[in-house]
């Protein structure tokens, strides 16, 4: 890796006086979180010396350090993929950067093709387990001092952040859905035969990113809680080819929805 986490999160602590104990990367159908924060400081990914810019539609691509819902937080509006060539090094520095910041919990949102039948679009499902289909894993070749590269994943996903998560949903109004996220490299969405198969094995919805991060994140010691937007209907349920037009589409309806979530959850924190 060519940048060392420490001196990029130096970087970003001189920016502010604020120490967010809370991250959140923001992906597609919760950007519009970034409007509802009271910014301090904000820092484009390529500032930070090893992170290139963002290259995907829907991701600003720039860390914000504020306020939400009176909780200090470190926002990564958009993030970086597999599928754009990154190694998983790059894709996951910024959570090896967040917690050399001291941050302990880290929200992690996506947009994720629905499989289960209980799962329509635009629902947002808190992410219970999950099934790594990329191919790589972040830990591969890679060794840090002072952490475990054998790290169980037992419990990848914090029940105490779920259970406010639970609570900030039914606080809102919102229908908060539950299940298994499976990532895969992409960026081609998903062939019939493969939703059918991972139906079969337990699956609820499928997307390209997430896993590599909480992966990073529990290596860490960090406190992670997953959340999808159901953005479209996988391959041999909807019936229809699926577009990034479509997921952006979605995205942008339900912005609003997945805003008022997040700050409501940031409020009971």
């Amino acid at each position: 890796m060519s940048t060392n986490p420490e001196e990029a999160a130096n970087q970003l602590l001189r920016l502010t006086k604020l120490r967010p104990r809370l991250g959140i990367v923001l992906g597609s159908a919760f950007g519009g979180v970034v409007d509802e924060i009271e910014v301090e400081a904000e820092a484009r990914f390529d500032e930070i010396p090893g992170m290139p810019a963002s290259r995907v539609e829907g991701h600003v691509g720039k860390f914000v350090i504020g306020r939400l819902a009176g909780t200090e937080v470190l926002v990564q509006a958009g993030r970086l993929h597999y599928y754009e060539g990154h190694s998983m090094d790059v894709v996951t520095l910024p959570v090896r950067v967040m917690a050399a910041m001291g941050i302990g919990r880290l929200v992690l949102t996506n947009a994720a093709g629905g499989i289960a039948d209980g799962l329509d679009v635009g629902d947002f499902m808190q992410i219970t387990d999950h099934i790594n289909l990329m191919g790589d894993n972040p830990l591969r070749g890679v060794e840090y001092s002072g952490v475990q590269q054998f790290v169980d994943m037992t419990d990848a996903y914090s029940v105490e952040l779920g259970q406010a998560l639970g609570q900030a949903a039914e606080n809102c109004g919102i229908k908060l859905k539950q299940g298994v996220y499976l990532a895969v490299s992409g960026p081609s969405y998903e062939t019939p035969a493969e939703i059918r198969a991972f139906k079969q094995i337990g699956v609820d919805a499928v997307g390209m990113s997430t896993v590599p991060e909480t992966i990073v994140a529990r290596q860490c010691g960090m406190e992670v809680l997953g959340l999808s937007c159901i953005t479209n209907t996988a391959a041999a349920k909807g019936g229809q080819a699926i577009t990034h037009d479509e997921v952006l589409a979605i995205s942008t309806h339900a912005s609003q929805a997945a805003s008022k979530l997040l700050k409501m959850f940031c409020g009971l924190l």
